[in-house]
This record gives C-alpha cells, sequence and structure tokens, in this order.
C-alpha cells in the first residue's frame, strides 16, 4: 500500500520513458539546427555568389555598420573571385607614362593608361607620378598605391611591369632617348587604334610626358567598365596609408555621423585659378605672383570678380559657412576638412569654426609621429583625405575639381552616398544678394536648398554633347556604366566622343 509506486500500464517503469523522450527531442533540436545552418550557409553563399558575378556593388559590405577599412579596397569588401591566367597575347611594345598633377587627376589618367594598353595590346610600364608641379611631392607610384596588387589583379587585362627591360631603357631607365609624345586629349578608341599603334611599328617603346583627360568620356562600355575596376579594385592604397586612413574614420564614426568638407581654398587653387575674392591685396599679389612663377601656367592675367560671378571660384570660408546653414547644417555638425592648408590659416577660418565648433582635421586628430612619415607628401596626405571622404555621411565640395568629381564618382559606385554639389553660379548670386539686404536669411536658405535638392549624388545619366567630348560630364564622377541599379541611359552616340 504505501511501498513502491504502481508500475505504468505498459509495464514499463518511469525513469525509461522519460530518458527515451529526451533523447528524441535532442534529436529533433539537434536535426533542426543543422537544418537552419546549412540552409542558411546556402542562402548567404547565394547571395553573395551571384551577386558579385552579377556585377553587384560592392557597397553592401563595404558601408554596411561604417565597417570601412579604407578606399574601398578589397579588404573592406567580399573575397575577390580566384586570380585569373594572364591573358593571352602577344605585347605590341611598351607604353611608358608620365602622370601629371595632384593625386585624382592622377589616379584618373592611371585608370585611363591601363585601357589604352590594353586596347593596343601594350605591356604598360608602371606609371611615373608628378614631382615637378606646385606640389612637389617626390612619391613615387608605390609610396601610394599597393604595387603588387595593382600588378596582380590586372594580370587578366594588360601585362605591367615595374621598369623597362635595360636593352630598352637606355641610360638608367631615362626617357630622354625615348620616343615621347602628349596624346591629343578627350580621345576616342579609333584614335589609339588608328594614330598611336601603328607607330609601334617603329618604336618598341613610347612616353606619354603627359595622361591628363587623354581619353574621351564615353568608350565602348567594356573599356568603360575596365576603367572601373582599375580605379574601385586595383588602386589600392598602400596598407600603411589605409591603416592611418581606418584610424581616422574610427576616430570620427566614435563621435557620430560627420560631414566631409572638401575646402578648396588653397594657395595652388587661388593662384592658377585667379580667384582672389576676400583676400587682401597684399595676399592677391602674392597670389599672382606665383602664377607668374610658373610659365607652363599660360593664363596670366585673369579677372577674379568675373570668374568669381561665372561659378570659376571656390567658395570662402565665409561663404562656405553660410551655404551649410542655409543647408540645415549647425553647431553641433562634425565636419572633417579634407583639405591641404587654407590660404590665410586659422585667421581664415575663424568664422567657419564660430559656426561649427565640431570642426576637425587630421592633424586634430592624429598624434603627430604617426603623420611624420606623410608630411611632405602631399600626394599621400590627400590620400588620407580621401579615405575619409569616401567613409563620410556626406560630401561636400566648394569646387568641382579633381579630388570632389572623383570622390563622387567612387561614392556614387558604393551605393549613391550623399553627395552634395555646389552649383557656384547660382549660388554665388544667392550670397551676394543675401549679403547686400535684397535677399532675407529665410529666402536665401530656402533658395540655396532649392539650387542643391537635385544635385545629391543621386543616380544620373551623363550628359553627351556630339563633337564637344571637353564639355561633357566627366566619366569619373559618374559611371553609370558600372552601376549596376543606375538609370539605363540612352546609348552614346557614334560621334559623341571624337578628338578635340
Amino acid at each position: 500500500m504505501g511501498g513502491a509506486a504502481a508500475p505504468e500500464a505498459n509495464g514499463a517503469p518511469p525513469p525509461a520513458r522519460g530518458a527515451m523522450a529526451m533523447r528524441v527531442r535532442r534529436q529533433a533540436w539537434f536535426v533542426t539546427a543543422c537544418g537552419c545552418v546549412l540552409l542558411w550557409t546556402c542562402l548567404i553563399q547565394l547571395l553573395v555568389y551571384g551577386r558579385v558575378w552579377q556585377g553587384w556593388s560592392p557597397a553592401l559590405f563595404f558601408l554596411v555598420g561604417h565597417d570601412v577599412t579604407a578606399s574601398g579596397s578589397s579588404s573592406a569588401l567580399p573575397p575577390p573571385p580566384p586570380m585569373l591566367p594572364w591573358r593571352n597575347y602577344t605585347s605590341n611594345g611598351y607604353l611608358k607614362v608620365y602622370c601629371n598633377g595632384g593625386l585624382n587627376q592622377m589616379r584618373a589618367a592611371i585608370c585611363d593608361m591601363v585601357v589604352v594598353a590594353r586596347l593596343l595590346n601594350l605591356t604598360l610600364v608602371v606609371p611615373e607620378l608628378d614631382k615637378k608641379s606646385f606640389w612637389a611631392d617626390t612619391s613615387n607610384f608605390g609610396d601610394i598605391f599597393d604595387m603588387r596588387h595593382f600588378i596582380n589583379s590586372l594580370r587578366n587585362e594588360v601585362q605591367i611591369t615595374k621598369r623597362l627591360p635595360k636593352r630598352l631603357s637606355g641610360r638608367g631607365n631615362s626617357s630622354s632617348n625615348l620616343f615621347t609624345m602628349r596624346p591629343v586629349s578627350w580621345s576616342d578608341e579609333k584614335y589609339y587604334l588608328q594614330q598611336i599603334l601603328p607607330l609601334f611599328n617603329k618604336f618598341n617603346v613610347i612616353h606619354f610626358n603627359k595622361t591628363d583627360a587623354r581619353l574621351a568620356n564615353n568608350l565602348p562600355d567594356e573599356l568603360q567598365k575596365l576603367r572601373c575596376h582599375v580605379n574601385y579594385h586595383a588602386l589600392k592604397f598602400t596598407p600603411e596609408i589605409e591603416a592611418l586612413g581606418k584610424t581616422l574614420v574610427e576616430i570620427l564614426l566614435e563621435r557620430g555621423s560627420f560631414v566631409a568638407l572638401h575646402l578648396r581654398y588653397e594657395m595652388d587653387m587661388l593662384a592658377f585659378s585667379g580667384c582672389t575674392h576676400g583676400c587682401s591685396d597684399e595676399e592677391a599679389e602674392k597670389l599672382k605672383r606665383l602664377r607668374y612663377a610658373y610659365p607652363w601656367w599660360r593664363e596670366k592675367e585673369i579677372n577674379s570678380v568675373a570668374r568669381r560671378l561665372q561659378g570659376l571660384c571656390p567658395l570662402t570660408p565665409e561663404e562656405t559657412t553660410l551655404i551649410l546653414k542655409a543647408l540645415g547644417f549647425n553647431k553641433d555638425t562634425h565636419i572633417y576638412i579634407a583639405s591641404g592648408e587654407i590660404y590665410g590659416g586659422e585667421k581664415r577660418m575663424s568664422i567657419l569654426r564660430a559656426a561649427f565648433p565640431n570642426l576637425v582635421k587630421k592633424e586634430m586628430l592624429l598624434n603627430p609621429e604617426d603623420l611624420r612619415q606623410f608630411q611632405n607628401h602631399s600626394s599621400q596626405m590627400a590620400a588620407l583625405d580621401y579615405i575619409v571622404s569616401l567613409a563620410s555621411d556626406t560630401f561636400i565640395a566648394t569646387y568641382d575639381g579633381n579630388m570632389a568629381k572623383v570622390v563622387e564618382g567612387h561614392r556614387r559606385y558604393l551605393g549613391f552616398r550623399k553627395t552634395i554639389s555646389l552649383d557656384r553660379n547660382k549660388l554665388v548670386e544667392l550670397l551676394d544678394m543675401h549679403s547686400n539686404k535684397t535677399l532675407t536669411w529665410d529666402n536665401f536658405a530656402s533658395s540655396v536648398r532649392q539650387v542643391t535638392e537635385k544635385s545629391i549624388g543621386q543616380p544620373a545619366c551623363r550628359k553627351v554633347l556630339a563633337n564637344k567630348p571637353k564639355e561633357e560630364d566627366y566619366f569619373y564622377a559618374n559611371p553609370h556604366e558600372c552601376l549596376t541599379n543606375a538609370t539605363n541611359c540612352l546609348t552614346v552616340p557614334e560621334n559623341s566622343a571624337s578628338n578635340s
């Protein structure tokens, strides 16, 4: 009666029944978990590889959660496809190039010269960078870009060598003994096939001594996509530059969202554009002397007032302050100045800094020792600004120079991040009206927003002008042929990319 419990109806003791049920539940849970893991793995593989092979933009991995490692480099993207074999072609000769200008002018030229080498089946010598311009930067290609990555990532497109063979280079790899020429600007593929390629029947090596804007904006799609492959994948900054750029981005993101402001109010820009609005007579004279000191700068006497009214001058720091306020940015906005030394120094920046106290530049965020190896190398310093500009929540440029255009195009490629383009022609008129009290602040702010509302880096087709390639929209600002989610654009007319 009060001893052992009564047995179950089927005679099985309770502990055995409970253990069996527990074992069944564990097995079911294990099978379900394995199935979920397998299904999830297959789904991820399909999404990643399907999108990569269909030309899916890498922006989603590059940008999600601000996980930016630097400059859109392969280290921030999904693993690339396996290395492809060397393209099977016989080289028609060697192309040696000298890239002139600042970092972004040279960057675009490098992309163009890879396309030319690919088109003509040439072996490209690693480009030589400008060391003679205003910046006097002694950096070589390998000081700015990862040379091994550049060569390897293009191995299936074009043969690239670090230097000419000794039998062809003459004295110390000098270009003085080579056939040297300057290609016609804004030329299409027909020019290179019909006029440049035949020259290699006579010369083993041709040296292009100027490479900026030597290729038309509108070319066949396969050449446009090669331009993008070079610009957004093959041209990766050195590990040292990328690491410091990543550090800058992380410091900024810890503080919240931020604006990268390319304030192009720098001495070289003002001197060579002839823009002196807001400068003292002494400052204007100094700029004029600098312009005259460079014999290659053909335009000497420049009407600064006329150029400004035409929208050909960068906005001053004071003008920029008003525009930013009109666009709705307030004193809590974090702003990174992506520029070199501002003409007039901190005194000239006082009004902008008073309005936006969270104004910083790389020298304020980094230890001086971290920047030491990059100082006196303007292109390497510009590379740091480039990395931060790509990662910013909003990018604004006060002048549509090479930096502004190339960054805008890169941000389009990375998923149309907000890039506010300032129409200086219209904005200068509004600024003057507000200055002379004919336009109230509310009306001024409303007009500024109206001018910029359709210029925020959204998908758009490039403007094509037949027989006027120099006046067309710049390819590197809007490489729509490479954008999988861009608006379908009309086929470029055959005569729209003829030579200038």
